[in-house]
């Protein structure tokens, strides 16, 4: 028995013809991605993930949270990472990053409730997919992907010193930038930060930011927003 997603007004709309159509317009090839990120930024994803990574061997449990098509995980096979796995919670895409990855492990999943154990991965990451996530929502996701790391967590997205909305699509409620690797270190006292860059797009004044976050050796695992009563 397949088991039912949680429901949330973005959750309903990524999994209707608005996220099927998101999917369709977003699939890309390693060369491809590698060419959008040049064009946005003047750096290629590769180029960063190799700045990123490179201190995580190329046999490391990973686990991407939101895969859509496996843009991503496509690239870091190519790159050599042999232990890949992700959740989305798009049927449609589902299947086909599967047909694309035969190699990688997928599960119809949603980021507020993983269906992994404990430190399960060596490194969990997002691609633009906190963004995605309601306010409200945002620190269930961040202590599940917390939970599931043993070492590494990795995260690329749209860039705010607060939370901001920003309307997409002519729809609201479907995306947000703020200072996510913050956010994650204000909450949790047993990270922090091995490297971030911000990266400020060519054509407009926009900014993202890519960050890698450390799990220290002995440190506690605290939850700060939690002990502040944040809900």
């Amino acid at each position: 028995m397949v088991k039912a997603l949680p429901e949330t007004a973005q959750i309903r709309e990524w999994t209707s013809d608005f996220g099927r159509e998101y999917t369709d317009r977003n699939t890309f090839t390693p060369l491809e991605l590698d060419g959008l990120y040049q064009r946005n930024y003047g750096v290629t994803r590769t180029e960063l993930n190799r700045r990123f990574l490179e201190g995580v061997p190329k046999d490391a449990q990973i686990l991407e949270i939101g895969c859509n098509m496996g843009n991503q995980l496509l690239l870091l096979q190519e790159m050599g990472f042999t232990n890949l796995q992700a959740i989305e919670i798009q049927s449609y895409a589902l299947e086909r990053a599967k047909n694309r990855l035969p190699n990688a492990n997928f599960k119809r999943a949603s980021a507020l409730a993983l269906p992994y154990a404990d430190r399960r991965f060596d490194l969990v990451f997002t691609s633009g997919v906190l963004i995605h996530i309601g306010p409200p929502d945002l620190p269930v996701v961040l202590d599940e992907i917390h939970r599931c790391a043993k070492r590494w967590i990795w995260g690329l997205e749209y860039y705010s010193p607060g939370m901001t909305e920003v309307p997409y699509r002519g729809h609201h409620d479907l995306l947000w930038k703020a200072d996510y690797s913050s956010l994650y270190l204000q909450r949790f006292a047993d990270l922090e930060l091995a490297c971030e860059r911000r990266l400020p797009y060519l054509e407009n004044e926009n900014v993202d930011t890519m960050f890698l976050l450390l799990r220290k050796a002995s440190g506690t695992e605290t939850i700060l927003g939690a002990r502040q009563g944040e809900g």
